[in-house]
């Protein structure tokens, strides 16, 4: 453990796996095991959630994938809950060097939530983690850094800027998460009808049916079956609405959401200049 400077309290012990990720806790080094180490751990099991999806990590299914025992791995991972820690922040690999690109604090803050939104998409199982608090593993606050970064001179409080933030990055993972949910139901929906289409024959005894089964209703497509004028007016404009929004790609709804809240941020730096007397 890192010693307290002169006249500071002693540091306290961190969390499990936040102590591994900050070099608070030495990385097991017990039983030597040639090719296995906290680090390719985590690679596997990185591997198998980007092929699997989270609920196939298991530490026995990590150890398979390494061709190792179980046990062997507790020699360098304390648990499942440590292993998720450390593969969150494995997932930001890199986030200390990430370039954002711009030429003003609005458009490199859209490029920092885009670059996130990306690694959300190439990892949907990182939308699948509890998230109890705000993440504070080392590549996350590199991340967290670069944004701060991209707030310079705006004329923001500290405070302001990390809510900002915060509000930014929550959009982008709720966003990303109904995404990769909309995907698993509709890889779900075909699993289940390849199933169907394999059976001769149904339960009573008919064939087994085309496996034609419809696709998951949108949110608009919902309203209609659903809601009638006189009761729900607003709604049922919207969805009966024939605008070119509704030709949105899913990208474009989530650039189009993530405008709406730069636009907030915008708000919020002219009335801080305006307290301040800028111009």
């Amino acid at each position: 453990m890192a010693e307290a400077a002169p006249g500071q309290p002693a540091s306290r012990p961190l969390p499990p796996g936040l102590d591994l990720l900050w070099g608070r806790r030495e990385r097991g080094k017990r039983g030597p095991r040639p090719g296995l180490s906290a680090d390719a751990i985590v690679e596997a099991a990185v591997r198998l959630a980007d092929r699997e999806g989270l609920e196939a990590v298991s530490m026995a299914r990590v150890a398979a994938e390494l061709k190792f025992t179980t046990m062997s791995l507790y020699r360098y991972v304390a648990s499942k809950d440590e292993l998720l820690q450390l593969m969150f922040n494995a997932s930001s690999l890199g986030a200390e060097s990430v370039v954002i690109e711009g030429h003003d604090w609005r458009s490199r803050l859209r490029s920092w939530s885009i670059i996130q939104r990306d690694m959300l998409d190439r990892h949907p199982w990182i939308t699948q983690l509890p998230m109890a608090a705000p993440p504070v593993s080392p590549n996350s606050l590199h991340f967290v850094e670069r944004a701060l970064e991209a707030l310079d001179g705006t004329g923001l409080a500290e405070s302001q800027k990390i809510r900002a933030i915060g509000l930014i990055s929550s959009y982008t993972l709720s966003e990303a998460k109904m995404a990769n949910d909309a995907a698993r139901a509709v890889a779900a929906l075909a699993k289940a009808a390849q199933a169907e289409q394999a059976q001769p024959e149904a339960a009573d005894g008919q064939p087994g049916g085309d496996g034609g089964q419809a696709p998951p209703f949108t949110f608009e497509e919902l309203l209609r079956e659903l809601v009638d004028e006189q009761t729900y007016p607003h709604l049922y404009r919207l969805a009966w609405d024939s605008s070119p929004a509704d030709s949105l790609s899913e990208r474009e709804e989530f650039l189009s959401g993530l405008d709406l809240i730069l636009d907030g941020v915008q708000a919020s730096i002219d009335r801080a200049k305006r307290g301040t007397g800028q111009q």
